[in-house]
C-alpha cells in the first residue's frame, strides 16, 4: 500500500484531534486515493470507448459490396413485421418502366443526377432543424431510404443519421444506379407488410410488375411515404390526390424515359 504522505493534507499536519486518531487519517487517505482512481478510471473510459464503438461497427457493419451480385433476404424492415416476409425478386429488366418513373417523380426525381444525397433537400433540413430546434427532418434520397430499409433502425438519433450517411456513400460508390433502383423496388414496403414490386403488383393489381399501367404504378408509388396507412387499392381522398399529382409529374417529365 502507497505510504500516507501528509504534504497533500496540511490540516493533517496541523495537530488537533487528528494526531490523537491515526486510523482517521488513514482513512481519509483511502478515500482520496480512491477518488483519484475513481476519476482515472473515468478518463480511461472517456478516452477508449470511441475506439471501443467504432471496434464494434466494424466487427457489425455490413458487407454492402455483396448487393452488387446477392439479392438480400431479409431487411430491417422484414424483421420488425408482425407476420413473415419472403421476396419475390424481380430483375430491372422485368419491371415496368411506368413504375420506375412514378416512384421516381414521387421520391426522388434527381436520382440519376445526384451522388446520393441531395444538398438543397438536406439544407433546407437543416435550417428548419435550427428554427425549431429538433432533429433534422427526412430529406432522404432513394439511396438514403434504401440503406435505412435494409439496415437500420427507425429510430431518428444522431448515430443513425451517421450510419445512414456512411451507408449510402458505399451504395452508391459500390453499385449502380439501377442496381440501387432494383433493389429499392424489390425490398420497400407498398402497403401495410407488402414487401416488394411484385407481390404488390399481384396482390392489389392482379399483374406483374413488368405490366403495370401508370396509374397502377401511381398508386403503387403514391403509398410509398404512409405504407401502413394507406393502400394501392384505397380510396382515401388524400391518398388518390397524391396518385393524381404523381400521374401529373411523370407527364412533365417525359424526359425520364431516357435514363431508366
Amino acid at each position: 500500500m502507497a505510504s500516507l504522505s501528509l504534504d497533500r493534507y496540511p490540516t493533517l499536519r496541523s495537530g488537533g484531534p487528528w494526531q490523537k486518531h491515526p486510523s482517521l487519517k488513514r482513512s481519509i487517505f483511502m478515500l482520496d486515493l480512491r477518488s483519484r482512481r475513481q476519476r482515472h478510471l473515468l478518463w480511461a473510459l472517456a478516452l477508449t470507448a470511441p475506439f471501443g464503438w467504432l471496434g464494434l461497427e466494424i466487427v457489425v457493419w455490413p458487407d454492402v459490396g455483396a448487393l452488387a451480385s446477392t439479392n438480400p433476404s431479409e431487411t430491417a424492415f422484414t424483421r420488425r413485421s408482425a407476420r413473415p416476409v419472403s421476396f419475390v425478386w424481380v430483375p430491372y429488366t422485368e419491371i415496368a418502366d411506368t413504375l420506375k418513373h412514378a416512384v421516381l417523380v414521387a421520391e426522388d426525381i434527381n436520382f440519376f443526377s445526384h451522388e446520393g444525397f441531395e444538398m438543397s433537400e438536406v439544407r433546407g433540413a437543416i435550417r428548419e432543424a435550427l428554427a425549431s430546434r429538433r432533429l433534422p427532418r427526412g430529406a432522404s434520397t432513394l439511396t438514403q431510404q434504401l440503406a435505412k430499409n435494409l439496415w437500420l433502425s427507425p429510430a431518428r438519433s444522431p448515430r443513425r443519421k451517421i450510419r445512414e450517411a456512411l451507408l449510402t456513400w458505399q451504395l452508391e460508390t459500390t453499385l449502380s444506379k439501377r442496381r440501387i433502383l432494383e433493389v429499392y423496388l424489390n425490398v420497400v414496403e407498398f402497403g401495410d407488410g407488402v414487401f416488394g414490386c411484385e407481390p404488390a403488383s399481384r396482390r392489389f393489381f392482379g399483374k406483374s410488375a413488368a405490366t403495370l399501367s401508370s396509374r397502377e404504378a401511381a398508386r403503387l408509388a403514391a403509398v410509398l411515404p404512409r405504407p401502413g396507412s394507406w393502400s394501392p387499392d384505397g380510396s382515401d381522398p388524400r391518398f388518390l390526390a397524391a396518385v393524381d399529382r404523381i400521374e401529373r409529374r411523370m407527364q412533365r417529365s417525359g424526359w425520364l424515359r431516357g435514363v431508366l
